[in-house]
């Protein structure tokens, strides 16, 4: 299941020092959570949507409401909280893991239908929501080449446009073994 959550963030003063915590503490602790299989940070390129977004492969639901999420990746926002805003949480089906967005590349992420990634030659990801918000209900996702990416102010509306803020972290447990090589 790919757990995506996005937000934007309001004080600019402390802004660089969440993102350092996010990117290079929060990420690795949820990577080391049972069930959780890649981890990847986003910033968005385009308006019209939350500024920041993770994406996550889990298992399942069940991965969020338990002990070893909440001690070692749940929450842990205390100090940044009051700054957080537009914050969403969503958890959808997909078919296999989350894609690995290089530093020459860009996530794109439309709810308007596959229509207008496969417009721009991309193939898309569907996804459906299954839990947690629920909305949008449905999402397709896909990358793109850096140098291939439309001009976020050419987007059809409802396409929105991520840069990679980090590298995506696998866990150990996702990681081929000399089997399966």
């Amino acid at each position: 299941m790919i757990y995506t959550v996005e937000c934007s963030f309001a004080d600019p003063k402390s802004e660089a020092e969440w993102n350092h915590f996010y990117s290079l503490e929060k990420l690795p602790a949820l990577i080391s959570v049972t069930g959780f299989h890649t981890s990847q940070r986003f910033k968005a390129v385009s308006d019209g949507c939350p500024v920041y977004l993770a994406i996550h492969t889990i298992d399942g639901l069940d991965i969020l409401t338990e002990e070893e999420y909440r001690k070692k990746g749940g929450g842990n926002f205390a100090r940044w909280q009051q700054y957080i805003t537009d914050w969403h949480r969503n958890l959808y089906s997909a078919v296999g893991l989350a894609p690995a967005v290089g530093a020459d590349e860009l996530l794109v992420l439309c709810a308007n239908g596959p229509e207008p990634l496969t417009q721009l030659g991309l193939i898309p990801m569907a996804m459906h929501a299954l839990a947690l918000e629920k909305f949008p209900e449905r999402r397709w996702l896909a990358k793109i080449p850096r140098q291939n990416a439309p001009l976020a102010t050419r987007l059809p509306q409802g396409v929105y446009i991520y840069a990679p803020m980090t590298e995506q972290l696998t866990s150990s447990a996702s990681a081929p073994t000399e089997q399966t090589k």
